[in-house]
């Protein structure tokens, strides 16, 4: 079995400490250094170049960005960020994530040794799948790292009963698009929600992300876009040129009112190891929108949103995954693509197109052209 090789780099001993015995304890992992701070890791690097970095962002003599760019700078390199849950190191991260890194994990302050041992599935799921991420064209030189390994786990079932068998088909409030996605996904979105204007139809979007980064990511995201983005909270409503994106820690769903779309946010367990789960938000979109909404899987590892975006198809939604050339990770647009849930493969740089075509398709309709 190849092992992933691993370098941490936190300014905190305990940190170090636990990281490298959580990483170290997986059978396809490898800690080749654990290290104080960006400058020891440099000179390490130079005699075994890791696999995935796990790096904090709050560091002595160099900040974790300013790293991160370097590595980007000589030889990109997957880099998992864990990052403690402040205000000012929730942004940093975000940050770092705009310069090329391909996860986020919290590091809760609190009890530091527990919550970063009950945090170990989270952080072994990120540096494996950092591990498979393409910051570049493949070459071929690398074999892909193992896969998760399988573990029970809940279907979408346990948030909301699936759609029975015969049921009428769902009537909309006006047309509506539900995003999905992983690894990678933050840079995917940003190059697709900043390429929308604001005549794009209502967006709602799952990111796997934890908490108290999604409303970070959305205020950044929304500084940047002609469209108004932001964190989704209970009870929205669902509009024509603003996308809402699921706070981590909780599930979103969308709901249909009298005359349009709102979201529920809740409480729930892990749905395919994650919460919010693209599968909960896509089975929602098929019950309440069906043929009125577009469904599109980006770039992830793993399987989240695969069966939901079935069931959009299966509704009459327009469905569409992105292709291999275009994702850091083709995991969950693989599966979708395998149990015939996308109508299509498009490239990253099409997606915002097809937004705004379908949201176009609706105006032409309902001017009667």
């Amino acid at each position: 079995m190849k092992q992933i090789k691993v370098m941490v780099v936190d300014d905190s001993a305990v940190v170090r400490q636990v990281l490298s015995g959580l990483l170290g304890r997986e059978p396809d992992m490898q800690v080749t250094y654990a290290v104080a701070d960006p400058i020891l890791a440099g000179e390490r690097m130079r005699l075994q170049w890791p696999d995935v970095v796990v790096l904090d962002v709050e560091m002595p003599r160099m900040d974790g960005i300013t790293f991160l760019r370097k590595i980007m700078a000589e030889r990109p390199t997957p880099v998992v960020i864990c990052s403690s849950l402040t205000e000012k190191s929730t942004r940093t991260s975000m940050e770092a994530l705009a310069a090329g890194a391909v996860a986020v994990v919290g590091k809760p302050k609190l009890d530091l040794r527990q919550s970063l041992r009950d945090g170990c599935d989270e952080l072994v799921a990120a540096v494996r799948s950092a591990a498979q991420a393409r910051l570049q064209p493949p070459s071929g030189s690398r074999p892909p790292a193992p896969p998760v390994a399988p573990s029970a786990k809940l279907s979408a079932d346990a948030i909301l009963p699936p759609m029975g068998e015969g049921a009428p088909p769902a009537r909309g409030n006006g047309r509506v698009v539900a995003l999905g996605t992983s690894t990678g996904g933050t840079q995917a979105l940003e190059r697709v929600l900043t390429e929308l204007t604001p005549a794009a139809p209502g967006i709602v979007i799952v990111q796997h992300m934890p908490e108290q980064f999604t409303a970070a990511f959305a205020e950044r995201l929304n500084g940047l876009c002609q469209i108004t983005v932001r964190e989704a909270r209970n009870n929205d409503p669902v509009r024509p040129g603003q996308a809402l994106i699921a706070p981590g820690g909780r599930h979103m769903l969308l709901r249909r009112g009298p005359s349009q779309y709102f979201v529920e946010v809740v409480e729930g367990p892990l749905v395919n190891r994650h919460r919010p789960s693209v599968d909960v938000l896509f089975r929602s979109v098929a019950k309440c929108a069906g043929a009125s909404a577009l469904g599109i899987i980006m770039t992830g590892m793993g399987d989240d949103g695969a069966v939901g975006l079935l069931e959009m198809r299966q509704a009459g939604a327009r469905t569409l995954a992105q292709d291999e050339q275009s994702c850091v990770v083709y995991g969950m647009p693989r599966e979708a693509v395998k149990r015939g849930a996308a109508e299509r493969s498009v490239a990253l740089d099409a997606i915002s197109r097809e937004i705004l075509q379908y949201g176009g398709m609706e105006r032409r309709a309902n001017e009667g052209l």
